[in-house]
């Protein structure tokens, strides 16, 4: 955007007789001006309040925001939780803040493509990320990686979380966790299973498991949890661990089977599918959690009326209502909620990362 014109300011005219006391200038700043001072003085002192009304400006037009259509960038295809979240949440930002929000995924990378494309970004609040749990662990599973989510984005809100939940083929005739292990440990290196992208936190969930149940399967990637989905349906992938929100209607239409959900309780959606944990491994509990960040050095100003806009949207109980419908629950956060949120979820998944020996490319 170009800078406006700096303001002119006018000096009146002072009666010799006053030489030497205050001057007032339009903005009500005040100069003194000694009786006897020189040019450069003066002319010191007339940029000087020029400076300083030009930054009074910049800093009002602040308010204005937005005054051009926002970019909501998705790291994921489309079709998947965070781009069901993303689009929800769009819509209702596009009505509060009088500008479109325009969704554009960009998937690839299990979401570093995208995280990448905001932090370079103009700092300037029309490009904006939102991204699933697996934010904080693709910095410590992609071995080239250089992205930094706690150093490179700017936090903006929590918006929700929800479950992820463990289904099956209904070609394999498996109805719970233990049959399903059963069955695997029959077939080893033989059983093939997706979470959508390599990296998220329900593809590491579903490590995690493998490891604690001793079985051996073999994971497929996908660019998200969309690309994925015809294989699960089609049952060219037997198992399949991810979001609630996604897999839930096709578990209601008999289309998958539901074994177990990741969370330590069961989830209100499928109150009678169990957690993993009661399936023979106390202590599992994992989850999905979506947040929002923009570009680092955007005005705080900025940050904050997007945080308030967010928040406002998640509060309202239509949208409320829409993701607990969904089986997410409304998480609405802070920027530094959000940062202590990464500061507790970026070491932990680390360890699994490192304990487990996964790498990707």
């Amino acid at each position: 955007m170009p800078h406006p014109p700096a303001p002119s300011v006018q000096t009146p005219a002072v009666d010799p007789a006053q030489a030497g006391t205050h001057n007032r200038v339009s903005d009500g700043a005040v100069l003194w001006v000694p009786a006897r001072a020189g040019k450069t003085r003066l002319v010191f002192a007339f940029f000087a309040v020029i400076a300083a009304t030009y930054g009074s400006f910049s800093h009002a037009q602040t308010p204005n925001y937005p005054l051009r259509p926002i970019r909501l960038i998705v790291g994921f295809t489309p079709g998947g939780s965070t781009d069901l979240v993303a689009r929800m949440l769009g819509a209702r930002l596009s009505e509060r803040m009088g500008q479109q929000v325009l969704i554009d995924n960009r998937p690839g990378a299990s979401g570093i493509i995208a995280a990448e494309l905001v932090s370079k970004a103009q700092p300037d609040g029309y490009t904006v990320l939102i991204s699933g749990s697996s934010i904080s662990a693709v910095g410590s599973l992609y071995k080239n990686v250089k992205f930094d989510v706690q150093r490179d984005l700017e936090p903006l809100a929590l918006v929700a979380t929800s479950a992820y939940i463990m289904v099956a083929h209904p070609s394999i005739n498996v109805k719970s966790v233990q049959e399903m292990i059963t069955y695997a440990k029959a077939r080893p290196g033989k059983i093939s299973w997706g979470a959508s992208v390599p990296g998220t936190v329900q593809h590491l969930s579903g490590e995690m498991f493998k490891r604690l149940a001793g079985i051996d399967m073999v994971f497929i990637p996908y660019k998200g949890t969309g690309a994925m989905m015809p294989d699960v349906l089609g049952g060219r992938l037997q198992i399949a661990i991810d979001n609630i929100l996604v897999l839930t209607s096709h578990v209601r239409l008999g289309a998958l089977t539901a074994l177990a959900v990741t969370t330590a309780k069961r989830s209100p959606l499928l109150p009678d599918v169990p957690s993993i944990a009661e399936s023979g491994f106390p202590g599992f509990d994992t989850a999905g959690w979506f947040s929002m960040y923009t570009t680092p050095k955007t005005p705080q100003a900025i940050v904050q009326k997007l945080n308030g806009e967010i928040l406002a949207v998640v509060n309202t109980s239509e949208m409320r209502e829409r993701l607990l419908t969904l089986g997410a629950t409304p998480l609405p956060g802070t920027p530094d909620d959000l940062r202590r949120k990464l500061a507790s979820e970026v070491p932990a998944w680390r360890k699994v990362i490192q304990d487990a020996g996964l790498k990707a490319d």
